[in-house]
């Protein structure tokens, strides 16, 4: 009992850093906006924060089972949801930063953005990919859906994959800070190698058929 209450002690207060360490940048950066205490470009600023912190918090993500393992620190595994949520947060932040800030709610130039724009493209099929995954983390959703669960939330490989190529494509200067976060990715991901390995021959094995 006493070992089962500090485990969940350990994981409450995992949980309320995650908590403050997301909410509270996330407050100030639109406090700062809102009372025009950005830098000379806001817009850009408030995008970029938001675009940076889901790539922060995606990558945060995988990193949990890799530290978990190593350090033996089973319960680490039980704040992935809550991390994978506000990766989806920030992003959805990120996206709407976009459409009311940078296009004024001008939809159909959203969507000429997104078809004329390879990192806005790429950018977008993440988001969709990562909104699919957030709408199916609840506990019910995921004991319904059963095997399929796992299946669908194995593409969080592929969508930090596309938000490293979004990052990358989107920097016209100073490619030092994309090219970090890419190394990054391919660090973490090399981490499930044999999985990753596992699943492309299970899609390259689906597709001859």
């Amino acid at each position: 009992m006493n070992a089962k209450l500090k485990t969940s002690t350990k994981v409450l207060l995992l949980k309320v850093i995650i908590h403050l360490s997301a909410l509270l940048p996330l407050l100030n950066l639109y406090y700062l906006a809102f009372t025009d205490q950005l830098s000379a470009d806001p817009v850009q600023r408030v995008i970029h924060f938001t675009g940076i912190g889901a790539f922060n918090l995606l990558l945060i993500t995988l990193l949990v089972t890799p530290l978990a393992k190593i350090l033996k620190q089973g319960y680490l595994l039980q704040v992935r949801r809550l991390l994978g949520l506000y990766a989806f947060s920030y992003a959805l932040f990120h996206v709407l930063n976009f459409i009311s800030f940078d296009l004024q709610f001008a939809w159909s130039l959203f969507f000429n953005e997104v078809v004329k724009r390879p990192y806005i493209s790429i950018g977008m099929a993440a988001f969709v990919l990562l909104t699919l995954l957030a709408i199916t983390s609840h506990n019910a959703l995921r004991r319904k859906m059963g095997a399929s669960w796992q299946k669908l939330h194995n593409f969080n490989y592929l969508i930090v994959i596309l938000v490293a190529v979004h990052f990358y494509w989107s920097v016209k200067s100073e490619l030092i800070s994309p090219m970090l976060y890419i190394l990054l990715t391919i660090i973490l991901l090399a981490f499930r190698h044999r999985k990753i390995k596992s699943l492309l021959l299970l899609l390259f094995c689906k597709g001859k058929k």
